[in-house]
């Protein structure tokens, strides 16, 4: 008969009507003392795995103090029941969705926070019944194995050490565990981000062990495209590094993978400043060039040539001199950054932050650095400099600004003809293709502001060249 009831029960106490609600639950409470707690376990799981989609959570949440009472009411007898109980559980809190915002995380729009802390309340009892003292019977190392298969970490993080040290007990555990790699990064993510359980983990390990160890995890992280996800990642990244004193990375560590993987937006600029930071110096080197070769990203390089300007600059100050920002180990890093990547043909409204960067670094080391000193190099090869950067840079500019200025005079010729039409009833639209790509439709108005908007960059651009070589031309005169 309870059986029976179980299905109705649940469907009208889902529904949260007041004047139904008081009576069903003291019905639910009833069968929960008087019915077969086996038979009970069956059809109270039932309800959970054939919950619809759209009520995953509320039969959850509704369902789990009810389980709670009928697995401790089969004493000993309990621990696969519980196993069985916490798989069909999580099957379930698995279905639903994840945060993919902060925002949506803070308002736990999906109910996932409130499945898991449920959860964790649902298991606390049978975690206190299997930290028992004594020595544990075969049932309560059968309840701790259940427990320990869904890694609660929180609860049972202390059950570990008495479990793990019977793995050499023959028979015990038959096979090394493989843990998911997504388990492992969200148990570092809590560790080391959260702080969760953070004092009983190992303080043998130094900070550059750990952030090593920790780069595969970020490297997951950062790979997916869940705005979550990436935050987490680029989180433990940071609490990783903050642990490191500047400069003390070596350089060894630059031939492991990951760390040329890892390098939103502001959070991920401040990451990638604090990991440059903590490299030493030949580390610093290495890092610049293969972040210059590697992340085709006009933003990314001009960060990057900004840190070897500051680099450089350290370098020259007195008694802070290194052999890798000055002389023969820099000049190979300023002819990668005094290019341009496809020569005069260059988009260099899409370079712009590289472009911009690199003359101000050219500009700086002439300035500087002077001629009798040359502790840079950067008089040596400054004729190479001259061919390869500011020759095709200078030809570049011009081809980019009677190229545009004949988009403007255009633009405003066809405007005109536009407006001398008297049945155009309509604000006009038009379009205007540059670099071979076709931009969004725009305005005349739109168009000749864009178009005046690129001049102008263009200039700014020439000014600083024209500043260059200005400073070359006095300190070639005799």
């Amino acid at each position: 008969m309870g059986w029976n009831l179980l299905g109705p029960l649940v469907q009208i106490l889902l529904k949260k009507e007041e004047k139904n609600l008081p009576h069903c639950l003291a019905i639910l409470t009833h069968l929960l003392e008087v019915c077969s707690p086996k038979e009970l376990l069956v059809g109270l799981l039932e309800q959970v795995e054939e919950a619809h989609p759209d009520s995953i959570a509320e039969t959850v949440i509704l369902l789990l103090q009810p389980l709670q009472k009928v697995l401790l009411r089969l004493g000993g007898r309990k621990a696969s029941s519980v196993g069985m109980a916490l798989s069909t559980l999580l099957g379930q809190v698995a279905r639903l969705p994840v945060p993919q915002t902060k925002e949506q995380e803070e308002d736990d729009v999906f109910s996932l926070c409130r499945c898991c802390s449920a959860l964790l309340v649902f298991v606390r009892p049978f975690v206190e019944e299997a930290k028992q003292s004594g020595t544990p019977t075969p049932k309560e190392d059968e309840l701790r194995t259940e427990l320990l298969k869904l890694n609660f970490a929180t609860e049972i993080l202390l059950l570990c050490h008495g479990l793990l040290r019977r793995r050499e007990v023959p028979g015990f555990l038959e096979e090394e565990v493989c843990y998911p790699k997504e388990s492992l990064a969200s148990l570092a993510y809590l560790l080391f981000v959260q702080h969760i359980a953070m004092d009983t983990f190992p303080t043998v390990f130094s900070s550059v062990f750990v952030l090593q160890c920790n780069m595969e995890y970020i490297n997951l992280f950062l790979s997916r495209t869940e705005e979550s996800r990436l935050q987490k990642g680029l989180d433990l990244y940071e609490k990783s590094l903050v642990r490191l004193e500047d400069n003390s990375l070596p350089v060894q560590l630059m031939e492991l993978k990951s760390f040329f993987s890892v390098p939103q937006r502001t959070k991920a600029l401040k990451v990638l400043q604090l990991s440059i930071n903590k490299f030493d110096t030949e580390a610093k080197y290495k890092f610049f060039q293969c972040m210059l070769k590697t992340s085709h990203h006009a933003g990314v390089e001009g960060y990057i040539i900004k840190n070897i300007k500051n680099q450089i600059d350290f370098a020259l100050k007195p008694e802070k001199g290194n052999e890798w920002f000055m002389g023969v180990h820099l000049l190979p890093l300023l002819h990668q950054v005094l290019c341009l990547p496809q020569g005069p043909e260059t988009d260099l409204l899409q370079n712009l932050d590289r472009v911009m960067e690199s003359l101000n670094l050219l500009r700086y080391l002439l300035i500087r650095d002077k001629e009798w000193k040359n502790q840079t190099g950067i008089w040596t090869e400054l004729y190479k400099i001259e061919e390869r950067f500011m020759k095709p840079l200078r030809m570049g500019l011009n081809m980019s600004k009677a190229h545009y200025e004949a988009e403007l005079q255009n633009t405003k010729d066809n405007s005109k003809k536009t407006n001398a039409k008297e049945s155009q009833t309509q604000e006009s639209v038009c379009s205007l293709t540059v670099g071979n790509e076709k931009m969004p439709n725009m305005t005349p108005e739109m168009q000749l502001q864009v178009l005046h908007s690129a001049l102008h960059t263009f200039d700014m651009i020439e000014s600083v060249l024209a500043r260059i070589e200005e400073i070359i031309e006095v300190k070639e005169k005799p």
